[in-house]
């Protein structure tokens, strides 16, 4: 009986081994690869232009070219910091052939020199498919412009389609050589236009032709056998490359974890190495996790940076749902977006500001502001990501959701309906960034209430956070101060920052030490600069080299010492 059972046993796990090697070549290999042993895909990152930090806009019930100009000109006028544009689906006659709609969008040439002309970028999407169906576009009959692909070889899979949420179609092959001629000439309809980039939605993750009754996800293309996860590779890598040889800022907007599915694709949509700028999927106008709210936003944000993902954010408010969004949540997510690489401001519902309640108007436009202000601090840890340095958000052991965003903020975002927050401070001191003279001891945690124009943000004393200030929206300096680089320091023991200057014009360390004297140290390339410490008491000299500064400014209230110079030869300045 018992040489029965052991046999039993050996055969049902035989069995199990022989099922699980099948799931694991069937089913996640395909998807996965060797997840989490594929970090040879991660060796090498992209260099992430500046722009991309900065505010982008856009909305996703009219696409049209009246609506656009309407949504950017208000917030223009509004005075709301602008540097990108997104035009979302359907703006072509068919999807992915590239040619504009001129029913939509009038005169195409004129519409995308008029962004140009304002420096604001323009970002369209896209996927990999050629359709032989189109449910919104006004081409829907689209069996000739698939068929010419599939006639020619230029799809995977000898042009299996499938149905995706934007109709019926194959997969366009980026191994082979003439296909890939062939679409170019297509895209270049918009991208000698002036197009800066694509929004890479990602139906690529579709690939697969079925085995009678059974789907099959490794698919024939021109060199060989393509999965989901290898043909996923080529679509992010080869449309950044190819965007980069005709415009050198050129960016891909690319999932990094997929909200809706937060389990699929864990080791990350896009490769690192063609990852210039990501979002997290299509989440609601909700704040539950379960409902695909702001919760699971900031979940699968940090889970991408955990990943080694830089630039990461989502669509403020939620892309999609029931209307109209509340307007507690559209600013929350607005503050949380703040600290983000993304600041994504767009999606279905209304996106007019100045349609929406006065309190959503003076607070969307204060963090949209504040976001913009810390371009340079924001960029410089960007710059050394694409150097092998750690991604902008750093996500914490302890406090639920709180990260680092830099070396300097701590960030503990309010991801419920509800005013209170309970913070995990690490070791060390903090200073709250809406009440900065008061010192919190770290190593404790914390429970309070933040209104709903204050956030749970939170600065490292020893910090020193490179700035660009044009505006009063946020109470942190002035218009005049536009032009300078402002550096806010918060003096504790030495420390260090290397400002990349996002107009890419060189590199400056700043040092700064707290004893026996207050001393600012510059080296590299210097420019007209405004220090603004935060200093207990009126200083009674200060030293710019070894020259007295009479030009300065203290507030006993807010104990700030402001220094403005234009000198770009300074290398010291020495506070007693």
């Amino acid at each position: 009986m018992l040489k029965i059972l052991l046999k039993i046993l050996k055969w049902a796990g035989i069995i199990l081994v022989v099922f699980l090697l099948f799931i694991w070549l069937w089913v996640i290999f395909p998807f996965w690869g060797i997840y989490p042993l594929n970090y040879y895909r991660y060796i090498e990152r992209t260099k992430i232009p500046s722009w991309v930090l900065e505010c982008w806009v856009w909305e996703d019930d009219q696409n049209t070219a009246d609506f656009t100009l309407e949504l950017i000109n208000g917030y223009v006028e509004h005075d709301f910091p602008v540097r990108t544009v997104l035009i979302d689906s359907p703006w072509s006659l068919r999807y992915n052939d590239f040619t504009v709609d001129e029913k939509q969008f009038p005169n195409p040439k004129e519409f995308f020199k008029y962004f140009q002309d304002r420096n604001i970028r323009v970002v369209l999407w896209m996927t990999p498919m050629i359709n032989s169906e189109n449910p919104d576009t006004a081409i829907k009959d689209a069996e000739h412009f698939y068929q010419e692909a599939k006639s020619k070889g230029f799809l995977v899979g000898n042009g299996v389609q499938i149905k995706w949420w934007k109709g019926r179609g194959g997969f366009i092959d980026y191994t082979n050589p003439q296909a890939m001629q062939w679409w170019r000439s297509l895209q270049n309809q918009v991208l000698d236009l002036g197009v800066d980039g694509w929004k890479l939605d990602d139906s690529a993750t579709l690939l697969r032709t079925s085995l009678g009754p059974l789907p099959m996800f490794y698919i024939r293309s021109y060199k060989g056998i393509m999965t989901p996860r290898k043909y996923m590779d080529y679509y992010y890598r080869e449309e950044l490359k190819y965007g980069r040889s005709i415009h050198p800022e050129f960016v891909t907007l690319a999932r990094s974890i997929d909200s809706p599915t937060p389990w699929a694709h864990p080791e990350g949509f896009a490769p690192l190495n063609a990852s210039t700028v990501n979002w997290v999927g299509d989440n609601k106008h909700e704040w539950d996790y379960e409902k695909r709210g702001l919760e699971r936003a900031i979940y699968c944000i940090l889970r991408s940076a955990r990943l080694g993902y830089c630039v990461v954010g989502s669509d403020i408010a939620g892309y999609h749902g029931a209307e109209p969004i509340p307007a507690d949540l559209y600013i929350r997510w607005t503050q949380f977006s703040t600290f983000c690489g993304l600041f994504l401001n767009g999606g279905h519902g209304e996106r007019r500001m100045w349609k929406r309640s006065d309190i959503e108007l003076d607070l969307v436009r204060r963090y949209s502001w504040l976001h913009t202000e810390l371009l340079p601090y924001m960029y410089s840890y960007v710059a050394q990501w694409s150097e092998g340095g750690k991604p902008l958000m750093r996500p914490l052991k302890e406090g639920k959701y709180q990260y680092m965003f830099g070396d300097y903020l701590l960030v503990a975002p309010i991801y419920q309906k509800i005013s209170a927050r309970t913070v995990v401070f690490p070791e060390g001191k903090w200073r709250w960034w809406f009440n900065d003279t008061q010192v919190i001891e770290g190593g404790k945690t914390m429970t309070d209430s933040y209104d709903i124009d204050k956030y749970p943000v939170f600065i490292k004393e020893g910090a020193i956070i490179p700035m660009y200030i044009s505006r009063s929206y946020t109470g942190i300096g002035e218009k005049d101060w536009e032009g300078y680089l402002v550096l806010n320091i918060y003096p504790g023991g030495n420390s260090t920052f290397k400002v990349y200057y996002p107009d890419y014009s060189g590199e400056m360390t700043v040092n700064v030490h707290e004893k026996p004297v207050l001393t600012v140290e510059m080296e590299g390339v210097r420019k007209p600069h405004i220090l603004r410490i935060l200093y207990p008491q009126q200083p009674l000299e200060i030293m710019k080299d070894n020259e007295p500064v009479k030009d300065f400014q203290y507030s006993p209230e807010n104990q700030r010492l402001i220094i403005r110079s234009s000198d770009t030869t300074v290398k010291k300045y020495t506070i007693r």
